[in-house]
């Protein structure tokens, strides 16, 4: 049986229904205080628990993912902090709640996170250039640092260069800028009102923050991410390849074999240089961790004062996207949702959450063969399920849709299956 855990992933004073977090972290020269919405201290009922066991094991077996770790949490009505699986076929041990991973372009929202708190601060403005704290860029001197985090830059990905660099030698560091070169490398698309997705964004993003404060991206992830919400788990490790944290989840990928993948032998990549994610996807944490941040990013609960708005001025993800699939500031708006996804080596991962009700979902797959695509349709999946659970005893459901079915993702995820068919018995 998998674990199944209903502790709370925050302090809350228990009555009949679980009233605000407060969270309290202190720096030198500051203090910050985050409310978080009320969340039952139950776990969710067995009927909406049971779909979405049954879809996380689907997504598992369509992707050759060994062991996921999935957070849902409904404010009104309960929790469902979960571990499926083992670490590899040939390592058995069972996936626990607390393991750690790399979150993947959840990263990406941390970022932009940064860019407002300093822009809060004085630090920086929003419509710096990019080459006021970026050498070797000066093409990009009508960019500016808000058209990095809201994805508007232009700038291409570097990853499907890269990517098989990163799986051959994962103990390699890369610069910043050596790494985001191979997207710069691209032709540009339209700046400042077409969205394209770019790693190469966010890495010099980073760049330009470090050089702004004075301070390096792992100090500044835990300046103004980590130590307000007292997230424990979650940093932006060195550069010295390692596993993601002193618990990790295993993460793993496939090897390519006529017909599809061998599912039967994933081949370990838990060590890496988190240079290779850097300020775009390189931050490693844990469920309970990803669930908290996620919800306070979504309700921008890090600002004091949340203006300009982060999540203001959406634009479509593509072309052909739905109505309702947006992005800016780092994030996706999914219909009410706002939140990331993304795949690194390794993992695959996604979190989600609804700024007025609190409700979150966050998962994690332990291997990166399949793309970012499964472990966002994953979230949206087991949050179409749990969307529809009732209120607790006491409670009242807000009103709260999505504009997607779980029926929809899930027959998505099973179109993904990776794994090659072995050939029928003679």
């Amino acid at each position: 049986m998998p674990h199944l855990s209903s502790r709370p992933w925050r302090a809350a004073v228990a009555g009949a229904a679980a009233l605000a977090l407060v969270l309290t972290g202190c720096a030198p020269e500051d203090s910050f205080t985050y409310t978080a919405p009320g969340q039952v201290e139950q776990a969710l009922p067995d009927d909406t628990v049971a779909p979405m066991q049954a879809a996380v094991e689907n997504a598992m077996a369509k992707v050759g993912a060994t062991g996921a770790i999935v957070g849902v949490w409904v404010p009104w009505s309960g929790t469902w902090v979960t571990a499926l699986g083992t670490q590899s076929v040939e390592d058995q041990t069972a996936v626990t709640t607390d393991m750690s991973f790399r979150i993947g372009d959840v990263t990406r929202i941390m970022t932009c996170e940064v860019l407002y708190a300093l822009v809060d601060e004085g630090t920086v403005e929003l419509d710096a250039p990019v080459p006021d704290y970026v050498s070797g860029v000066a093409k990009m001197k009508d960019i500016t640092l808000l058209d990095l985090c809201n994805g508007t830059s232009g700038a291409g990905s570097s990853e499907m260069a890269v990517a098989g660099m990163w799986l051959n030698t994962p103990e390699r560091v890369w610069a910043p800028l050596e790494l985001a070169s191979f997207g710069l490398g691209q032709a540009p698309t339209a700046p400042h009102t077409t969205y394209r997705d770019s790693d190469a964004g966010y890495l010099l993003l980073g760049l330009a923050l470090e050089r702004a404060s004075g301070m390096t991206a792992s100090e500044l992830i835990a300046k103004y991410v980590a130590n307000p919400l007292e997230l424990t788990s979650t940093s932006l490790p060195s550069p010295a390849a390692a596993v993601p944290g002193e618990n990790p989840l295993s993460g793993n990928r496939l090897n390519a074999i006529e017909g599809g993948y061998d599912c039967t032998a994933p081949v370990d990549i838990t060590t890496l240089s988190s240079s290779v994610g850097y300020t775009d996807s390189g931050v490693v944490s844990t469920i309970d961790e990803l669930g908290r941040f996620a919800q306070a990013a979504a309700r921008q609960g890090l600002r004091e004062d949340p203006k300009p708005d982060q999540f203001a001025a959406p634009l479509p993800v593509s072309a052909d996207a739905e109505s309702w699939y947006q992005a800016t500031g780092g994030a996706y708006l999914v219909g009410p949702l706002i939140g990331q996804h993304g795949a690194t080596p390794g993992y695959t991962t996604a979190a989600y959450a609804d700024p007025t009700t609190g409700f979150t979902v966050a998962v994690v797959l332990n291997n990166s063969t399949s793309g970012s695509s499964v472990a966002a349709y994953l979230a949206w999946e087991l949050a179409a399920i749990a969307s529809k659970a009732p209120a607790a005893q006491g409670q009242t459901a807000p009103e709260f849709g999505l504009p997607f079915t779980a029926e929809q993702y899930h027959e998505a995820i099973s179109a993904m299956a990776v794994c090659a068919t072995p050939p029928p018995a003679e």
